[in-house]
This record gives C-alpha cells, structure tokens and sequence, in this order.
C-alpha cells in the first residue's frame, strides 16, 4: 500500500460513501500523458515517469503545443478520463487495476497512479497536472480503494466478478461507440464525394428540355414542319395518325363514278354548256401555270 493509501487509514475521508459508490466525483486536471514502467508500484518508479513526462512535455510546449485539459471521474470502479467539452472517454482505469497512487511532494500540482493495461498486460504511468487539487485527487482515489475493499468483505469477493463484467461491458459499449463514429464519418466522406462526382459530370450548358406548350383547349399548335406523330398529347398517348389519301377512284353506292365536269366528253352536254365549260378550263389552265 503506497503512502496515499495510508495516510487516511484511521481518519474520517473527505466524501460521503454514496457520492462514491452511486456516482463518482469529477475533477479537472491537466494530462501530461502515460508512459510504460517497469514495476507496479513504487515512488523511484513514478518520479522516473514523471521525469520523463515533464520532459516530453517541455518539448511540445516549444513547439506550441498545449497541454490538454481532461475530466477525472473518480468512483469505486475506477478512475475514467474523458474529453471535458465532448465527454468522450479516453482511457478507462478500473479500481482494481491500479496499483499505486501518489502525489509528487517536490511538486504539489502533480500526482500520478500506475494502472495495468487490460489488453497488453503492460503497467502505464499516469501523470497529471492540477494546480489546486493534487493531493485532493490522490486521497479521494484511496477512499474509492477503502471502500471497494470493504464491499469486497462484506460481499465474500462477488463483488469484484461484478465489477470485472460491468467494466468489460463499459469497455465494449466505448469500442462500438468508437466504431459507430469511424462509420458515420466514413459514410459522410462517401455522400461528399458522391456530389462531386455528380456535379463534375453534369454538362455545363445543358439545358432541361421543354414540352410543347397547348392552347387553351389543350391542343398542340400545328406546326407544318414537325411531325404530328413525333410529338405526344399530354397524356402521353399519340395521336391518331393521318389517314393516307388513296388514288384509287371512290364509286357511290350505285357503282358510279364521281361527277367531274372537267373530264366529261366534249358529247355529254349541250354545245352552250360545253362551251362555258371549256372557256372556265381554260381559265383554270392560265391560273396555274401562273403560280
């Protein structure tokens, strides 16, 4: 038990129970980033990381990076670092991975824990960074501790299997969350791209053809150029086509041919009759040879 853990061993803790064990217990705090160490505990071990951290983090700073704010959430399953402004969860610490827990004494804006990672096995140092709140931080993760082990006790350690499921359960729902993100933005990219296509194929100066306008009988202006089978109604449906003239000669119902004074015999009629006949034909001839 590191010396965190220990300090409040016989004194009255900062937190209600219930504010632990029902909710958690939220706290601001600048990351500085985790790093791999080689034992799960110990303060050589956890100034070494901070060390380094500090280092790495001067680096950046001179290359005008800022180091970025989290939210703790602090209960008696573990400690979660989320996003502040989009809550999004970025590391999950559960309880009963930590294994040390601490606050720097050379430096009271630092404190740190080392956790087992649940997929490489590997101990991570966590460094932070919170001006006023440091040793606070570090105590309330020792009373999430004291109380964990007493529901341990008095559950006769079905509490722990409990636990271990719900955080396996926690893990999985941030895996689908996560993967439900990188599809939606996938199929965002997919729609963007599908418009530019679509605008990049179009022609520039095409222009969406008309229909015919009607008259107020909604009948299609006669146009001696068009064809009247090439354009339909407003239905849809074609027009009936144009009967097609014959040159057969049409006879009556009696059998008899039409009557046509022009190519009548010159015997047919009265010689006064014929006589006008003959003048109006030949009138007839002046006017079209004329047009």
């Amino acid at each position: 038990m590191n010396r965190a853990f220990s300090r409040k061993k016989d004194k009255t803790w900062m937190h209600t129970p219930e504010a632990l064990s029902k909710h958690y217990i939220p706290y601001n705090a600048k990351f500085l980033g985790s790093t791999e160490v080689e034992q799960p505990k110990g303060t050589e071990v956890v100034r070494d990381a901070v060390r380094k951290l500090k280092f790495a983090r001067h680096i950046k700073k001179s290359e005008g990076q800022k180091i970025p704010k989290v939210e703790l959430q602090i209960s008696i399953y573990g400690v979660k670092i989320l996003e502040p402004k989009t809550k999004e969860v970025q590391h999950n610490c559960q309880l009963h991975r930590i294994s040390f827990c601490a606050d720097d004494k050379t430096d009271k804006r630092i404190f740190t824990f080392i956790c087992k990672d649940s997929e490489s096995n590997k101990h991570l140092c966590y460094v932070f960074d919170s001006e006023k709140c440091a040793e606070e931080i570090t105590l309330t993760i020792g009373q999430a501790f004291d109380l964990a082990y007493r529901k341990f006790l008095e559950s006769g350690g079905k509490d722990v299997e409990t636990r271990k499921q719900i955080a396996g359960l926690q893990k999985r729902i941030q895996d689908l969350e996560t993967e439900n993100m990188e599809l939606k933005n996938k199929v965002q990219d997919l729609e963007n791209q599908l418009r530019t296509t679509q605008v990049s194929t179009s022609p520039a100066g095409s222009v969406t053809p008309k229909s015919p306008s009607t008259d107020i009988f909604d009948m299609i202006p006669f146009s001696p150029i068009s064809h009247q089978s090439s354009i339909p109604t407003r239905n849809g449906t074609q027009p009936p086509p144009v009967p097609s003239r014959s040159t057969e000669i049409k006879r009556d119902l009696f059998g008899a041919e039409p009557f046509d004074p022009f190519n009548c015999g010159a015997g047919d009629f009265p010689p006064d009759i014929q006589s006008k006949l003959e003048e109006m034909q030949r009138q007839r001839w002046r006017g079209s040879k004329w047009d």
